[in-house]
């Protein structure tokens, strides 16, 4: 029996509607590849310093408020166990990003709530604001560093899905094994502009300013003889339970290679090391012989050069 008439001109007009919206789709598609070149957002690696071929694939973005964390952790006496509860948490809640939405009044890299008294609003939204306060709730929880991932960061943030951070435990082991220096030259992004963004010189004012944001007083970063670098003395007598002098200039130099994109730098220099911003993702070369001969030099100082 055939089809009242009504029926078939509505079928017909349902694949209109969607021939329509498939090609409108792949019209913006296009507009976007051409508007920026074709190419994806700037993305950075991380990659384990164990020699076991794990990995992870991240964003420049996220990269910059991974760096803010660890640096605000280290920068508090906290442990690489402690930076890695708090970048699983991070990755959790916001994707480490730093968003302006979530579950009622929620915001922020860590989901902190202004009603529940984590701060206010301005101050949830400062990534070193945020951190400083995760991080001062997780160093109240006793023998926090002995308990299961998702017990101790279930035990700052009260979530309703706690097993929910278990999943990031492994990336975020390799981010803070990186970014607090422990694992030296594990990280590499490609530092190029993000979208259609044109690359302009680099302002080494912001990278020393940038530096102290993260860190504190505790770093001490100075103009370079060049005029578009930076350097940071790394000292001899760094008080560190956890690596000493070589660890601290590598987070300071993953810090600055993990912020190259946001901060126009691209060059990178430690312990006869060096990175260069490209598309082809930045690759750490030098002296691979002398760092696992454990004869390495120029630990004394990191030196970043932002673009001309």
């Amino acid at each position: 029996m055939p089809e009242p008439p009504t029926l078939v001109r509505r079928g017909r007009l349902l694949r209109i509607g969607a021939a329509v919206v498939v090609l409108l789709a792949v019209a913006a598609y296009l507009i976007v590849q051409y508007v920026s070149g074709g190419r994806p957002a700037p993305r950075c690696t991380v990659v384990s310093g164990n020699g076991d071929g794990a990995s992870y694939e991240f964003t420049s973005e996220q990269a910059v408020n991974a760096a803010t964390i660890s640096a605000v952790g280290t920068s508090r006496g906290m442990p690489e166990r402690a930076v890695t509860i708090a970048l699983a948490t991070a990755l959790q809640e916001s994707g480490l990003r730093n968003i302006h939405h979530g579950d009622r009044d929620s915001l922020g890299l860590f989901q902190q709530r202004p009603s529940e008294g984590w701060g206010t609003q301005a101050q949830i939204m400062d990534p070193v604001y945020a951190a400083g306060r995760f991080y001062e709730h997780l160093d109240k929880i006793p023998g926090y560093s002995r308990l299961p991932l998702t017990v101790a960061a279930q035990r700052v943030q009260r979530s309703g899905y706690p097993q929910a951070y278990a999943k990031h435990e492994p990336d975020a082991t390799l981010l803070a094994a990186a970014l607090t220096g422990r694992a030296g030259a594990s990280l590499t992004c490609e530092g190029r502009p993000s979208g259609t963004e044109v690359r302009k010189p680099g302002d080494p004012a912001k990278v020393r300013a940038a530096l102290v944001r993260d860190f504190g007083r505790g770093v001490s970063p100075a103009a370079g003889a060049g005029g578009h670098d930076v350097t940071v003395p790394v000292p001899a007598t760094v008080d560190s339970a956890e690596g000493g002098e070589r660890q601290r200039g590598w987070e300071l130099a993953h810090w600055a290679v993990a912020n190259s994109s946001a901060l126009r730098i691209e060059r990178v220099s430690y312990a006869g090391r060096d990175w260069i911003a490209g598309d082809d993702g930045g690759r750490w070369s030098g002296a691979v012989a002398q760092a696992a001969a454990g004869t390495e030099k120029g630990l004394g100082e990191v030196r970043i050069v932002t673009a001309q």
